[in-house]
């Protein structure tokens, strides 16, 4: 069976909106609903080649082996067009997202977000848009509207970034986890040093969040 698909939606503001999805081995939208994780990729895979989406995390290390770490979930890497970002596109993703989980049979109840850099930013934003949504969510060296935190109660995060990042100010994430923890959100950072603007490295390839996110945000850091 094919585990690896080109998605593709019409939607509003973005036109057509594509992105890649991957599946595991023998698996059977018809009988069996499987966890989904989001990924937003960040500035520099935008446009309309959807293979640039491979270059980093989520589609990086599921589009080599679909069972990567032997998990059974799907995994949904969108692209974002040239000229904008995730913030802009808020609701029309979430259409997207909507209509992978209904054409794979995920269990949406286990939809999981995260993304690095832009799709930090972007995840940030679609926990605060939509915080009904998502089991859990992990932004990677990104940021957002701290004053927007009161929406974040409740909610499974784990954020990364790495204090000498040159490119998105560490600060940047502090506020975030700052507002989120002071607002409810069960929240842990994952401050890390070395990696400059490449903290997903360790966050996607030297920690558990991977399966972190399958298992909803159950599993201890």
């Amino acid at each position: 069976m094919k585990q690896t698909f080109v998605f593709e939606k019409q939607v509003e503001v973005a036109g057509v909106l594509k992105g890649l999805i991957t599946v595991p081995r023998d698996f059977d939208p018809k009988t069996e609903a499987l966890p989904l994780i989001v990924f937003l990729h960040g500035a520099g895979e935008r446009g309309d080649d959807v293979e640039r989406v491979r270059v980093h995390g989520i589609p990086k290390l599921f589009g080599s082996d679909p069972d990567y770490h032997g998990l059974r979930v799907i995994t949904a890497s969108p692209q974002c067009p040239a000229g904008m970002t995730w913030n802009h596109l808020a609701f029309p993703l979430m259409d997207w997202i909507r209509a992978v989980a209904r054409e794979y049979n995920a269990d949406e109840s286990r939809i999981s977000i995260c993304g690095l850099s832009m799709g930090g930013f972007g995840t940030w934003e679609m926990l605060c848009t939509f915080p009904d949504v998502f089991c859990c969510g992990a932004p990677v060296c990104g940021g957002g509207l701290s004053w927007r935190c009161s929406l974040l109660r409740g909610q499974k995060i784990r954020a990364y970034h790495s204090v000498d990042d040159d490119a998105v100010p560490f600060s940047y994430s502090e506020q975030m986890v700052t507002g989120a923890k002071a607002n409810g959100a069960d929240i842990k950072f994952f401050p890390v040093d070395g990696y400059g603007h490449f903290s997903w490295i360790y966050a996607f390839e030297e920690t558990d969040l991977i399966e972190w996110l399958a298992a909803g945000g159950c599993l201890e850091a």
